[in-house]
């Protein structure tokens, strides 16, 4: 059960890992679109692309019902880069929207289904 545990949070932090990678491919994009550069045009295609080529080989390491919804932090790292990056409000509403999407991750990622398998 300990080496199944072990995959679980390699697989865990890969599909974290690349739901941070689409969420700055996607920052690119939005920069691209501001900025009228190619290089964040093409930065953001390639971070995206190997945020996906992660998410692939993480789906190795545990069930997708565990894995699948990690990508869901990126929703809450878009806010926080939006918030560093471009300045955008942060508002009472989005905090706790992150704090839902966090509550979420930490009850999946401790569930005893995911344990067990």
């Amino acid at each position: 059960m300990e080496v199944k545990k072990h995959r679980l949070t390699i697989g865990i932090a890969l599909m974290l890992t690349s739901a941070l990678l689409t969420c700055i491919g996607q920052l690119c994009w939005k920069l691209a679109s501001k900025q009228d550069s190619l290089l964040f045009l093409l930065a953001g295609f390639v971070l995206y692309g190997c945020g996906a080529l992660l998410m692939m080989g993480a789906m190795r390491f545990g069930e997708l019902s565990v894995l699948h919804p990690m990508l869901s932090a990126g929703y809450a790292l878009s806010i926080l880069l939006g918030a560093l990056v471009l300045g955008e409000r942060v508002s009472a509403n989005k905090l706790l929207g992150i704090a839902i999407i966090t509550a979420g991750l930490m009850c999946l990622s401790t569930s005893k289904g995911a344990e067990d398998k």
